[in-house]
């Protein structure tokens, strides 16, 4: 008896599941800023340094945290990631995609591919939704603190994770595991197989290697943005994605109706497959 196939959906955050930055939601507010003053200040030290954006707003977190007296632990990271806004439906999706994909003997997995932080994600309503999340961390001392940034991920960056996925590598830190020659009947997902959601310009490098490789990469808006849906309606004319859609997860929403109808051709295929390979 063939295997199932696992279909892997793979999530950018901020924008894609989420209408705003994870710091928004009680970050910012807890060391006394606007979101607009914030980011400013991110872009400056950026630009000036002409450093990472992620390794400048992680280093901005650090500084402004110890100066508001707040101690950046774990703990206190979670506890911002549970008042994370989520586009509608999102709560509800998983159970709703992975209950099709048994339907039709498909094994779904859910995979976050983020510039943000691990931490606050994880603090989140829907992190154990995920087989892992692949973000950003700090590296903590021996009092449980944040020190140093310990993984910053750009948006090229992002790209690496999409290989471990395929092989199957959940470290964050492995460089040789994702590097090694694999043969492609060998991988644990191939590419084929990949759904990948992200929301902006620096999610084009992780589109255009799935969509290369035959997989489907899908630009999400939100609904209430004529500027999102811009951007999203500009990948698909540049062929960055296979199919743009509202932010919207619901049973009845756009998304679902793509997300089935490609788990379906991913099921054909693979049936199609074990004919071919089968005895007459």
């Amino acid at each position: 008896m063939s295997k199932r196939p696992i279909v892997a959906l793979i999530y950018d955050f901020d924008g894609t599941l989420s209408p705003g930055n994870m710091q928004e939601f009680g970050f910012i507010q807890a060391v006394g800023q606007t979101k607009e003053e914030f980011w400013d200040k991110s872009n400056r030290i950026a630009v000036g340094q002409d450093a990472s954006n992620v390794l400048s707003y992680m280093k901005l977190m650090f500084d402004e945290a110890r100066a508001a007296g707040i101690p950046l632990r774990r703990s206190k990271f979670k506890e911002f990631g549970k008042h994370i806004d989520l586009f509608p439906g999102v709560k509800e999706w998983f159970g709703m995609v992975n209950a099709y994909g048994r339907s039709k003997g498909v094994r779904i997995e859910h995979y976050i591919n983020s510039s943000g932080l691990k931490e606050i994600i994880e603090g989140s309503p829907i992190a154990g939704e995920f087989r892992h999340i692949y973000a950003g961390t700090f590296i903590y001392g021996p009092d449980g603190t944040a020190e140093w940034p310990g993984i910053a991920v750009d948006h090229t960056a992002k790209t690496q994770f999409l290989f471990k996925i395929s092989k199957g590598i959940t470290s964050q830190h492995d460089s040789k595991m994702v590097n090694a020659s694999m043969a492609d009947e060998n991988k644990r997902i191939p590419f084929s197989h990949m759904i990948y959601f992200g929301d902006g310009e620096t999610d084009v490098p992780c589109m255009k290697i799935v969509g290369m490789f035959g997989g489907n990469p899908i630009a999400v808006y939100n609904p209430e943005s004529s500027g999102k849906r811009a951007i999203a309606q500009k990948l698909k004319r540049q062929g960055r994605v296979n199919f743009i859609t509202p932010a919207v997860y619901t049973q009845d929403s756009r998304t679902f109706a793509i997300v089935k109808a490609i788990v379906d051709k991913i099921k054909a295929e693979e049936d199609l497959r074990n004919l071919a390979a089968s005895r007459g």
